[in-house]
């Protein structure tokens, strides 16, 4: 996409009061230029700030965003950050950026601007404490660690972020296949359960079903699907496996935590070990569950290719049955000019690992971004930039946000009785952030990610096994933490 710009010019206001002379009343132009990446939540949050916003300080404010497209929004706004060019007045971030970017200097300490601020408190306070935990605080605190304090902002955490998009995986899924009466009794009497049609199916949805599921569906050129014949070949299921950014990571982790195993905890530091932790045996029976399913996914999922745009674009061409993806790619989905399944489609909560008790644990790696204030600002940018983010959070707008295919991460605006008839995806996703936790924040953060990227790729292409791809990951996660300090 090509970066818009908004050039203010300098505009004067006068004043004249009845019954003296002319005055002169000079509102300050200020621009606050963002980075953002280039998809319909943050394209929504530039138009309605150009048709709704009001400064309460009287500023005309100009919203310039800098939308850069997903596979080089990382590498784009490092490479502002460290150049010193100082482009950017506020920025949205993933949250794994944070500790790279305040150790950098480049991400301004929130945290006495909260304290002094009755509006940011309450915001703070309503935030769900997944978004509190990911989005704002440095070094990361754990929900748990944050719950232990009692109080938001807690003493001693310190706070950089507000969610400007607040993400959750759900199942995407098409009804008019799965709730098929052929289709149901052919499921049922293949493997005794019920093939997942409403809400309430998913909810009693796990991997082992995902996995009949994707078995059930494969379906070449010329069979029958649904009481039609296909004319090209179908798949049943599909999720996140692939090599760029963090697409597979986000997949297998959800996995890892479910089974009972973890990846290295930075909140544990420095007795936290990445070795014998990363590579348990329960990490490796996990990983090797995620493998399993990709043979039932279409060919490029076994190609390192499967990232969210690719599950979502054969989702929309019809070729898939069901998928796991944010809801942030929920709104093309139900553009009729754009999807083949528009009238045709529905949400549920993604599946997850049975427990012994009998209920399902989904718990996942949390998705959306923060966005954040940069540290060379002047007062008066960032007290009007803090005026963006009371507007951004106000109920108001973020309940039109959300009718606009956005998410709320507000507790107060979830429990809102309109809120889960505002997108059909809104029940999956209020259910879903409970499951959020997140992957680590220290400053190594690209480099743990890359190395795993690649060695996950190695065996979702066949190359290497589970446990070989986990214990290089682990060793060399151990000896960047330890080298680094992380880990005694």
């Amino acid at each position: 996409m090509q970066t818009r710009k908004l050039i203010s010019g300098l505009m004067g206001a006068t004043v004249l009061a009845a019954g003296f002379g002319a005055t002169p009343a000079l509102s300050a132009d200020i621009t606050i230029t963002m980075a953002a990446p280039d998809w319909p939540p943050t394209r929504f949050m530039k138009e309605h700030f150009d048709a709704t916003y009001q400064s309460p300080a009287g500023h005309n404010t100009v919203l310039d965003m800098d939308f850069i497209p997903w596979p080089s929004f990382y590498e784009r706004v490092a490479a502002s950050l460290t150049s010193g060019e100082q482009k950017y007045q506020m920025i949205v971030t993933d949250s794994q950026w944070l500790g790279a970017f305040v150790e950098g200097g480049y991400y301004m300490n929130l945290t006495d601007k909260i304290k002094a601020d009755p509006e940011l408190t309450a915001i703070l306070q309503d935030l769900h404490p997944a978004l509190v935990s990911a989005y704002s605080t440095y070094p990361h605190k754990t929900r748990a660690q944050l719950e232990e304090m009692g109080e938001v902002p807690g003493p001693g955490v310190n706070y950089y972020g507000f969610p400007q998009f607040p993400d959750t995986y759900v199942t995407f899924y098409r009804e008019d296949v799965f709730c098929h009466e052929g289709e149901m009794a052919a499921f049922m009497d293949k493997y005794g359960t019920n093939l997942p049609c409403s809400y309430e199916d998913w909810q009693d949805t796990d991997w082992t079903k995902w996995g009949q599921i994707g078995e059930f569906f494969q379906r070449k050129a010329g069979d029958m699907l649904a009481g039609e014949t296909l004319e090209d070949d179908f798949y049943g299921i599909a999720y996140q496996a692939g090599k760029g950014y963090d697409f597979s990571t986000m997949a297998i982790n959800a996995f890892i935590w479910q089974k009972g195993g973890d990846i290295w905890d930075e909140s544990k530091a420095p007795d936290a070990q990445a070795e014998g932790v990363v590579n348990s045996d329960i990490a490796v029976a996990a990983f090797e569950e995620y493998l399993s399913y990709l043979q039932y996914m279409p060919p490029v999922a076994q190609t390192g290719q499967m990232d969210i745009f690719v599950i979502q674009d054969l989702y929309m061409q019809g070729k898939v049955g069901a998928i796991i993806d944010w809801v942030g790619l929920g709104e093309p989905v139900l553009d009729p000019s754009a999807s083949t399944v528009h009238d045709k489609s529905a949400f549920g909560p993604a599946p997850g690992t049975r427990q012994a008790d009998g209920s399902i644990d989904r718990t996942g790696n949390i998705g959306g971004q923060p966005f954040v204030l940069t540290t060379w600002n002047s007062d008066e940018v960032v007290d009007e930039a803090l005026n963006v983010v009371k507007w951004w959070l106000s109920r108001d707008t973020q309940l039109a946000a959300t009718a606009n295919g956005g998410q709320s991460g507000l507790m107060s605006v979830m429990a809102d009785p309109t809120y889960n008839d505002l997108r059909p995806w809104n029940r999956a996703h209020v259910e879903m952030i409970d499951w959020q936790k997140d992957v680590w924040h220290v400053p190594d953060f690209f480099e743990l990610l890359t190395q795993q990227q690649e060695e996950f790729d190695k065996a979702i292409t066949g190359q290497i096994g589970a446990k070989e791809a986990l214990d290089a990951v682990a060793e060399f996660q151990q000896e960047l933490l330890e080298d680094a300090g992380y880990i005694e």
